[in-house]
């Protein structure tokens, strides 16, 4: 593949990962989007590790490796405020969740 298309795939699931993010008022849709926005930099990573194919390479793997546990980790904190907050305010909108004491 040439590395323009990859860049247009790669712009576009961002776009609709921003789109998801301004749009939706659920939580787990929010967080949804947001990670198809760091796949979207994985891929424009590895496409720029493979267009430039020297020791970038390596280094495009281990960003994307290092993206994917920060993902891991976001979501697993992610899904943990959402239940807590669900539990308080039998509710995951967005717009209901204005406070930080119950």
């Amino acid at each position: 593949m040439r590395l323009m298309s990859i860049l247009m795939l790669s712009a576009a699931l961002f776009s609709i990962g921003i789109y998801g993010v301004l749009v939706r008022r659920n939580a787990v849709l929010v967080l949804m989007s947001i990670e198809l926005m760091l796949n979207a930099v994985n891929i424009n990573l590895i496409g720029f590790g493979t267009w430039l194919r020297d020791t970038a390479f390596v280094n495009a793997q281990a960003f994307v490796l290092f993206v994917i546990a920060i993902a891991a980790a976001e979501v697993g904190i992610g899904i943990a405020i959402v239940l807590a907050i669900y539990r308080n305010k039998a509710s995951i909108a967005v717009d209901e969740v204005d406070s930080m004491k119950w």
